[in-house]
C-alpha cells in the first residue's frame, strides 16, 4: 500500500475536501507547473490567479485617486476603501462592535496599540513567552511609561500557556490602572492554538486583551460575536497571499477613547495649526491611519476575503487538519536503524488544539542536531519551500530548546555585531544547542502530494551523520538568516 493510500485509509474525511484539488489546478496551477512544494503558509499565503485578475480588471476599469479629497477619482477610491473596510468587519462578524483600522501589516497594527495604550506606573503589561517579536516589542512602550512588564511561561514539551501561572499573574492586576494582556490565538512557532477562553478570564480580572490573530485566521474562523478581545491584529497576505502591504487592527468601539496617540500625521487630523501649535485628531479609524493608505491595494482585500468565503474556511480547516495529523504521525515514526529518532517535534506531537504549523529539528544517527540551515539548503534543491530560524518568536524557541538566561547573555555579550549565525556559533561552543529550527506549514493549496514529497525528503536523512549531511555552503556574509523572519 502506498503512503497516499495509507493516508486516505486513515483519513477518509479528506475525500470530502476534493473540491480543493480542482482549486489547486485552476487557481494555483503554477505550483505543479514549476514542481514547487510550498510549505510556508505561516510565512505568507499564496494568492489565487483569479484574485490578481479581478484586481487588475478593477484598476483597469476605474480612475482612482488619493482618497483624501472630494474629487471624482478620490471619491471613487474612498468608496472602494470603505467597501473593503465593511467587508473586513463583516468577515470577522464585528460590524457594529468594532472599528477596522488599516495598517501596513500586523506589526503596524500591534505598534498602534503599543504606542497608544495608556500605560502608566501601577499598570501592567502581561505577555506570554509564546509571542511574535512585534508583540514583544510593546514592552518597550510599557517600560518607557513606567508600567510593570511580565511574561507568563509555557509548559514543556507541549509549549502551551501554563494556565495556573497565567491566572496567578492576571490576579495581580490593580483595576484602578490600565492593564493589557497580549497573546497569540495560534503560535507561529509551534502551531499551538491557545484557548480563546483566556480572553474572558482576563476581562473578569480587570485586563484589556490584545489578540494576535495573524497565524490563526488563515485556516480558522474568528467570530467576534463569540469572542470579544479589545484589539485584534491581522495581516491579509498571510490569509490569502495578495495584496502585501495591508494589515488591520480591529478595535472594540469602547476602547477607542482609551487610546492616546502620541503624535499626528497627514490624514489623522481634522485640523492642525503651526502658529497655534495645536491639532484636532480625527474620529475613529481616521485618527489612526497615518498618512496615505495603500489605497489601490485595499480593494484586493475585499476580493481576497470573498475568495476565502468561496473556498470555505471550515472546509479548509478540515483539510489542513487531516494533512497535519498525517504529517505529524509520519514524522514521529521516522527513526534511524539504531532506533534513534530522526525528527524532534517542538510542541504537541498530535493534532489536538494545534494548527497546520509544525516546527522541528533533525538529528543524525548519533543524536546530534543537524544544521537547520543546511536542511533548508537541501530542501531548496528539491524544490521545497519551507522556513528556518526562530520565526521572530524567540521565547518559544528558547523554551523548546532549553536555552537558559545564561545562554542568552552569552549571545548578547557579542555586542552589536550579533547575528543569528553568530549566535548559533556561540551555542555550539556551549553544547548541542541551537535557537533555530525547521518549520513547515500548510494552507489553501496544500495536498497530500506536497506532504508526501516532504516526507520523502525527510526520510533521506535516515542513517546519516552530521559529517555526511554537511554544513551550510552559503557564506555568513550573504546568509539569508542574518535577519530572522516570521
Amino acid at each position: 500500500m502506498t503512503s497516499v493510500s495509507r493516508f486516505l485509509s486513515s483519513h477518509p474525511e479528506y475525500i470530502a475536501t476534493s473540491a480543493f484539488d480542482e482549486w489547486r489546478r485552476s487557481e494555483y496551477g503554477r505550483l505543479d507547473a514549476q514542481g514547487i512544494v510550498y510549505l510556508d503558509y505561516t510565512g505568507g499565503g499564496l494568492h489565487a490567479d483569479s484574485q490578481v485578475r479581478e484586481h487588475a480588471d478593477l484598476l483597469a476599469r476605474n480612475v482612482f485617486g488619493n482618497p483624501h479629497s472630494a474629487s471624482p477619482s478620490s471619491t471613487a477610491m474612498t468608496d472602494a476603501v470603505e467597501r473593503g473596510r465593511a467587508k473586513v468587519l463583516d468577515y470577522f462578524n464585528g460590524t457594529g462592535e468594532y472599528t477596522a483600522v488599516f495598517t501596513l501589516n500586523a506589526s503596524g497594527a500591534l505598534k498602534l496599540v503599543g504606542e497608544s495604550y495608556p500605560f502608566r506606573p501601577g499598570g501592567r503589561l502581561l505577555l506570554t513567552v509564546d509571542n511574535h517579536n512585534s508583540v514583544n516589542g510593546i514592552r518597550e512602550f510599557a517600560r518607557t511609561k513606567g508600567a510593570d512588564v511580565d511574561y507568563t511561561p509555557l509548559t514543556v514539551p507541549e509549549l502551551r500557556i501554563d494556565t495556573p501561572a497565567l491566572l496567578s499573574r492576571l490576579d495581580r492586576a490593580d483595576r484602578s490602572h490600565p492593564n493589557l494582556f497580549a497573546f497569540p490565538a495560534q503560535s507561529n512557532f509551534s502551531g499551538v492554538k491557545h484557548s480563546l477562553a483566556l480572553i474572558d478570564a482576563a476581562h473578569e480580572r480587570g485586563w484589556d486583551v490584545l489578540l494576535d490573530a495573524a497565524a490563526f485566521v488563515p485556516t480558522n474562523r474568528l467570530d467576534l460575536r463569540h469572542v470579544a478581545p479589545d484589539f485584534v491584529a491581522v495581516s491579509f497576505y498571510k490569509m490569502f497571499g495578495y495584496p502585501t502591504g495591508v494589515g488591520c487592527l480591529l478595535v472594540r468601539h469602547a476602547m477607542l477613547e482609551k487610546l492616546q496617540r502620541p503624535w499626528f500625521a497627514g490624514g489623522t487630523v481634522n485640523f492642525a495649526t503651526v502658529q497655534g501649535r495645536g491639532h484636532v485628531l480625527a474620529a475613529r479609524e481616521a485618527g489612526f491611519e497615518d498618512g496615505t493608505l495603500n489605497y489601490l491595494s485595499i480593494p484586493a482585500v475585499e476580493i481576497g476575503l470573498r475568495h476565502l468565503e468561496r473556498v470555505g474556511i471550515d472546509a479548509l480547516q478540515n483539510r489542513t487538519d487531516c494533512l497535519t495529523k498525517w504529517l505529524l504521525s509520519e514524522l514521529v515514526a521516522l527513526c534511524h536503524s539504531n532506533g534513534q529518532r530522526l525528527v524532534q517535534i517542538y510542541g504537541p506531537s498530535t493534532s489536538v488544539d494545534r494548527g497546520a504549523t509544525i516546527t522541528m529539528n533533525f538529528r543524525d544517527a548519533n543524536g546530534t542536531l543537524l544544521d537547520f540551515r543546511r536542511v533548508e539548503e537541501l530542501a531548496a534543491g528539491e524544490g521545497i519551500s519551507l522556513r528556518t530560524g526562530c520565526f521572530c518568536n524567540p521565547g518559544s524557541g528558547e523554551t523548546a530548546q532549553n536555552l537558559t538566561e545564561d545562554d542568552m547573555r552569552a549571545g548578547l555579550a557579542e555586542g552589536d555585531e550579533l547575528t543569528l549565525p553568530r549566535f548559533i556559533e556561540v551555542m555550539q561552543r556551549r553544547g548541542d544547542k541551537s535557537l533555530g529550527a525547521v518549520r513547515v506549514s500548510l494552507g489553501v493549496a496544500s495536498n497530500i502530494a506536497d506532504v508526501d514529497r516532504f516526507l520523502q525528503f525527510a526520510a533521506r536523512f535516515r542513517d546519516q551523520t552530521l559529517a555526511t549531511v554537511g554544513a551550510l555552503t552559503v557564506d555568513d556574509a550573504n546568509c539569508r538568516v542574518i535577519r530572522d523572519g516570521s
